[in-house]
């Protein structure tokens, strides 16, 4: 691992992502603009957004790095960058690792952005700590950037990139929490939801929301974070170097 090679993917990374400045607004203003949307379509109900409010911070960065990160590598692949990117010293580890330090640091900034707006402009009441909502929500778009990173390594195509959220994402969605407390589901389904890892992001989140301390926030945090490195890991071994 050559700290140099990653560095300069995350530049090059960083660099092209200033040239689009439509995947600069989905990453930064589309989960604002969301947040903004459920806060105002439960404007009369008294509570309700406060209650949901915090997993929504950990599902729309969570879905839109996800997004954005399989579709960019993918297109590293068709294009033919990845190919002869590998022809130098760089290791697939250091290219997966470069883009998850570029779009991490996208993700610390959009979770900047996303907070700042669901408490100070919606409203949200968030009796933890702000910086620590901030940092779970770091946490949250990083698992969807491991995520899309994986899907990239299997998909051909954009639109079959974007399949894999049925496969990948909505599941974790219907049985995080958001819908329904983990613990009033269905036997099964909250075995299963105990795997997903956006289900704990979405405990994060909700710990952080109620003022909870300690192991409530860092447990569930440990949890992604461990995901979070195991996807990476994943994605460095099955990444191809381009899509036939």
């Amino acid at each position: 691992m050559n700290g140099g090679r990653l560095l300069a993917v995350a530049g090059r990374v960083l660099r092209q992502l200033s040239h689009d400045p439509r995947s600069i607004a989905l990453m930064l203003v589309a989960p604002s603009l969301l947040v903004g949307l459920f806060a105002w379509l439960f404007t009369d109900r008294e509570g309700v957004f406060d209650r949901v409010g915090g997993p929504i911070l950990a599902l729309f960065p969570f879905v839109v790095m996800f997004l954005i990160t399989s579709i960019t590598t993918l297109r590293e692949r068709r294009s033919g960058t990845l190919e002869r990117l590998m022809t130098t010293p760089l290791g697939k580890a250091e290219f997966i690792l470069g883009y998850a330090l570029a779009f991490g640091a996208m993700a610390t900034l959009q979770a900047i952005v996303t907070v700042t707006f669901a408490v100070g402009v919606c409203g949200l009441d968030v009796e933890g700590e702000l910086w620590l909502l901030g940092l779970v929500a770091v946490v949250d778009a990083l698992l969807g950037t491991a995520l899309g990173l994986l899907a990239s390594a299997f998909a051909q195509t954009e639109f079959q990139a974007v399949q894999f959220m049925p496969v990948l994402v909505f599941p974790q969605i219907i049985l995080g929490g958001l819908f329904m407390p983990r613990d009033e589901m269905p036997d099964v389904l909250s075995a299963i939801s105990d795997w997903l890892p956006l289900s704990h992001a979405i405990d994060a989140v909700d710990a952080v929301a109620s003022g909870a301390d300690g192991a409530d926030v860092v447990r569930p945090l440990v949890i992604v974070a461990a995901f979070t490195v195991a996807a990476l890991a994943l994605a460095s071994l099955t990444l191809r170097r381009r899509t036939p």
